[in-house]
């Protein structure tokens, strides 16, 4: 089996250091690179080529994950980008789906949830944090859900 090929994108370094550590644990999944900013993981992902990009939202200074998400899907190929991140209102959710985002996961799922998410991305499938599918009745999403 091929490994799914990641390029992780989040500002804090420490965030990257665990996902690193976290993802590297997996023997089907290969972290081909990590950036710290929404131009930097453009720049890695026209080189490296991953099949998904794990994308924080808010990225300090420069562009956003949403846009940096807007310009990974114009890519030719585009990869999938799995949005992992704290934020989860309703504005969030859909700004980043509206730029082609895969799959949107929260920062306090456990660990087998990103997995799964990552996988589905890696197809092309959706998924969603529970909380942010509104498992309450709130959201009508026709995703898989995690979590």
């Amino acid at each position: 089996m091929t490994p799914i090929r990641i390029l992780v994108c989040d500002d804090h370094a420490v965030v990257r250091a665990g996902l690193l550590a976290l993802l590297g644990s997996a023997p089907d999944i290969e972290v081909v690179g990590e950036a710290g900013s929404g131009e930097e993981a453009l720049a890695l992902a026209r080189r490296l080529r991953p099949d998904v990009v794990l994308m924080d939202l808010q990225l300090g200074e420069g562009i956003d994950g949403v846009e940096t998400t807007r310009r990974l899907r114009a890519e030719t190929p585009a990869p999938h980008v799995l949005v992992l991140t704290t934020y989860d209102t309703d504005a969030d959710v859909t700004r980043a789906v509206e730029a082609g985002a895969t799959g949107y996961l929260l920062k306090a799922e456990r660990p087998e949830d990103l997995f799964t998410a990552l996988h589905a991305a890696a197809q092309g499938r959706p998924s969603l944090s529970a909380p942010v599918a509104g498992l309450d009745g709130s959201r009508d999403v026709g995703v898989r859900v995690v979590g």
